[in-house]
């Protein structure tokens, strides 16, 4: 079905002289590297091309080494897009402001790696869970267009790697998307460049706000976990923003006495809630639980409890 359904989008892509892009709301290095990708071989191939997320003002430091001129606000994204394209979700709600447009759309393909998308969403869905990034997904779009990787294209692609494979170390890496990433690296991609922007590089304030979360860290032998929370006067303290802090979840995770990690941002609203494992527990079943979703090793969802009724939710899974 999917090799179909990449024909179908690939003729609906090629005809457009316009493509809309979006990703979901608080983009991740996944989202925002394959959306740019297919906007900058678009306008290499002479369509226009426009990307935006959902709820975000911009991109944070972490991507200016990306070449972010096909980024538009979501209020100046196209009300009714010819075709719209959207990657790493499987669900409208993910969009944010951008659902009403890509309802409007008329042909939107959705392209993810995450399993169990809505059936209803999209006129045409390239789902394949097995893929270590939607970035590879879109890599395979681009290559049937017949649309050349330059070096942004493949700076953008690259980035999506890196970020959703953990830098090559989670389970979903395999010999495909090593290989693709070795093409990549030769059509100009630098990974010393990518590596350091989105993992070495933040603003001093984050040591602060590391010191709090880490210190105040939890652990529950039983139930495998390890917790703590990002409150926003940690931030304010700190004088840092949320998008500044989401590596604290790999410092958290690395605690060898818990089988699954979760970090607890305060958000406006409520709650936002990231769990990573160690590859025993599929924590995207946890996330289902709780209306979200991700992967077996990485997933999250929201919540509108407090941190001690969620806490002792994601206890009570665990030791199911």
């Amino acid at each position: 079905m999917t090799g179909e359904a990449r024909r179908t989008a690939v003729a609906a892509i090629a005809g457009a002289d316009r493509l809309a892009i979006a990703g979901h709301t608080g983009p991740d290095g996944d989202a925002v590297g394959s959306a740019l990708a297919l906007a900058h071989a678009a306008r290499n191939a002479g369509r226009e091309a426009v990307v935006a997320f959902g709820g975000a003002a911009g991109l944070g430091d972490s991507y200016s080494f990306l070449d972010t001129s096909p980024l538009v606000p979501a209020a100046d994204f196209p009300a009714e897009p010819e075709v719209m394209v959207v990657f790493d979700l499987g669900i409208a709600s993910r969009l944010g402001e951008l659902a009403g447009p890509a309802s409007r759309a008329g042909t939107l393909i959705v392209v993810d790696h995450h399993p169990d998308p809505d059936p209803g969403f999209g006129d045409i869905q390239i789902v394949d869970p097995s893929a270590g990034a939607a970035a590879m997904l879109c890599a395979r779009l681009i290559a049937d267009l017949g649309w050349p990787f330059g070096e942004e294209v493949a700076r953008c692609l690259l980035t999506g790697i890196v970020t959703d494979t953990g830098r090559f170390q989670y389970s979903s890496t395999d010999g495909e998307i090593l290989r693709l990433a070795a093409d990549l690296v030769d059509a100009g991609a630098r990974p010393e460049v990518i590596g350091q922007a989105m993992y070495e590089s933040v603003p001093f304030g984050y040591l602060a706000v590391a010191a709090a979360v880490l210190g105040r860290a939890a652990l529950d032998e039983e139930a495998g976990l390890v917790w703590s929370v990002v409150y926003r006067s940690d931030l304010a303290r700190a004088g840092v923003g949320m998008e500044d802090v989401d590596a604290l979840i790999d410092d958290l995770r690395v605690a060898r006495e818990a089988g699954v990690a979760a970090l607890i941002k305060e958000v406006d609203g409520g709650l936002k809630v990231s769990l990573r494992s160690r590859g025993a527990v599929d924590v995207a079943a946890v996330a289902a639980a709780e209306g979200g979703g991700g992967h077996h090793n990485a997933a999250g969802f929201t919540a509108t409890d407090g941190v001690d009724l969620v806490v002792e939710r994601i206890r009570a899974a665990l030791r199911a």
